[in-house]
């Protein structure tokens, strides 16, 4: 069976964001056919374009045997068992858990539901920032090194700051 390596955006802002993040970890480690590769340590950063608390974020690495549509399946069960609501209409609304599928291998994907990589990473330091953590050779989509696009972000005002290391194995 093949495995492919999953990058995941992890954030809350409601709640002991931190260790939902924890938590959050350690479940998606325990998923059958996925094992935990690499975590970033935890950040801190204002909401993008909506309002509530600074939230943690963090991004981990997963090697799954399973397919990408799978894996968010069983990401958005985590999610609502943390609490996850998704107000009709409303987006980047505070929330327990959002956990995002940055990208699985290097699959191109459009779906309704899935499009992969994902369509905003590159306008995210806080995704890239921990991101840069892990994977700091890697580069977007479009070519971009990470860390020319995290200074870019930078520059134009997202800040986002390491406030401790997270992974739950220790």
């Amino acid at each position: 069976m093949q495995h492919e390596q999953a990058l995941v955006g992890l954030g809350a802002n409601l709640g002991d964001a931190a260790a939902t993040l924890r938590a959050a970890l350690l479940e998606l480690d325990a998923l059958q056919g996925c094992s935990l590769l690499r975590v970033s340590g935890l950040w801190r950063s204002a909401p993008v374009d909506a309002g509530g608390p600074d939230y943690c974020n963090a991004v981990a690495e997963l090697r799954c045997e399973h397919g990408a549509e799978e894996l968010l399946r069983r990401m958005q069960h985590i999610e609502s068992r943390h609490g996850r609501v998704r107000p009709q209409g409303v987006r980047n609304a505070p929330r327990t858990l959002d956990l995002d599928l940055l990208c699985f291998g290097e699959l191109r994907l459009q779906l309704d539901r899935l499009t992969l990589p994902h369509p905003r990473m590159h306008e995210r330091a806080f995704v890239l920032a921990p991101l840069a953590e892990i994977r700091p050779d890697w580069c977007l989509p479009d070519g971009e090194a990470i860390a020319d696009a995290l200074r870019r972000l930078r520059e134009a005002g997202q800040q986002v700051q390491r406030i401790g290391p997270l992974d739950p194995r220790g």
